[in-house]
């Protein structure tokens, strides 16, 4: 969609100067099936989020895409990955050196990473330094947070839309 790509855009002129700009778009896994309590496939409804994403993000250059090793974030990311060329990685949430090690490696570039409902707030937080993003109500599939980090921790700024 147009508009994510123009406010990339303004986010990134904001922030620019001779500093890195990582940006990490974190979205939570799409509508989730009944078909196994511990690890379900996505809905139907979940399917087709998960190709509108692929679609909003369509425009965007993405350097990594990360996920939880469950079904429905992998399957979320799965048509973005497929049409950008790019492997989905494993991660894990609460190893938050994970987290850094990504930001060096892709330092400069444009991250993709898929979660859960508490897991993607605690990340915008984690990266913002700041606590002001808190867990997704269940029923809550549509959020996109973009966060640009320059230092995580201390100047990143977050772009929160919804697909």
């Amino acid at each position: 969609m147009k508009y994510l790509v123009i406010l990339f855009f303004l986010t990134l002129s904001v922030v620019a100067g001779a500093q890195t700009i990582t940006t990490v778009i974190l979205v939570r896994h799409a509508e989730k099936g009944t078909d196994d309590p511990k690890d379900p496939e996505l809905s139907e409804a979940g399917k087709q989020r998960a190709q509108h994403l692929a679609q909003v993000l369509k425009e965007i250059k993405v350097d990594a895409i990360y996920s939880t090793p469950y079904k429905r974030t992998r399957n979320t990311v799965t048509p973005l990955a497929e049409a950008k060329g790019v492997s989905v990685l494993n991660y894990n949430p609460s190893k938050k050196e994970e987290i850094d090690q990504m930001l060096q490696k892709f330092a400069g570039g444009t991250i993709v990473i898929a979660g859960h409902s508490n897991t993607v707030p605690d990340l915008a937080n984690y990266l913002t330094g700041k606590t002001e993003f808190h867990n997704f109500d269940d029923s809550d599939y549509d959020n996109l947070l973009v966060v640009t980090v320059v230092e995580k921790g201390k100047n990143a700024k977050v772009i929160w839309l919804t697909y």
